[in-house]
């Protein structure tokens, strides 16, 4: 299956720059550019790409806002944006998960692993792994703090709750399977059936919300 690409970056050799790295790739395919946040919005909305490669600091609506836009459009929750930026600051890494990203990578991210980011968002994966991310949210969760809010979660079951809480502290499929002994296959149809319920775009979104409900908590 061909992955479709976006690319959105106000800068044009950038933009040709990953063009020209992703369509070396037989599964790979560009489906149009832009320059601006407003541009890579109107885009993502025509051409419905699998994945969207965001920069953050653009002109007439940054990475940020249009990484927003996308996000809460229905039309588009196939959609994955990988916030890409020469930033590293945890500010704008927890921007980006609020927006909705499924990912963040910096500009000097070896090409290999820009093709292999693209591959994992497309396959409705999160780009960091689920003990990266747990320390990310650690250390940003006072920018995503808000009051405890569990009424988000009251569609699920008893255990969906344990599964989610054990999402959240950065355990792998595997790793829930062997705390609940359940089986790894189990534990992913857990996880699937939570993120359908949740309306979560991918495990990061899941893992940002076992905090906002409180079922994680920073240190635990």
């Amino acid at each position: 299956m061909t992955i479709r690409i976006a690319l959105a970056d106000d800068q044009q050799l950038i933009r040709a720059g990953f063009r020209s790295l992703l369509e070396a790739e037989a599964d790979l395919e560009v489906v149009g550019d832009a320059a601006t946040g407003r541009e890579a919005v109107a885009l993502v909305a025509r051409e419905k790409p699998d994945v969207v490669l965001m920069d953050i600091r653009m002109p007439d609506g940054d990475g940020l806002w249009a990484t927003e836009r996308i996000a809460a459009d229905p039309a588009l929750q196939h959609t994955h944006v990988i916030v890409v930026t020469t930033f590293e600051l945890d500010e704008y890494v927890a921007q980006a998960i609020r927006a909705g990203a499924s990912g963040f990578l910096v500009k000097d991210t070896e090409p290999v692993e820009l093709i292999r980011a693209v591959h994992v968002v497309a396959d409705g994966d999160a780009l960091l792994s689920p003990r990266v991310t747990k320390r990310l949210l650690e250390r940003v969760a006072g920018s995503l703090a808000s009051p405890p809010d569990d009424s988000v979660i009251a569609a699920l079951t008893e255990r969906e709750r344990e599964v989610l809480t054990l999402v959240g502290q950065g355990l792998t499929n595997d790793e829930i399977g062997a705390r609940l002994f359940l089986s790894p296959l189990t534990a992913k149809t857990h996880v699937s059936r939570i993120m359908s319920k949740l309306l979560a775009r991918d495990r990061v979104q899941l893992v940002v919300i076992a905090y906002e409900t409180g079922l994680v908590a920073p240190g635990r």
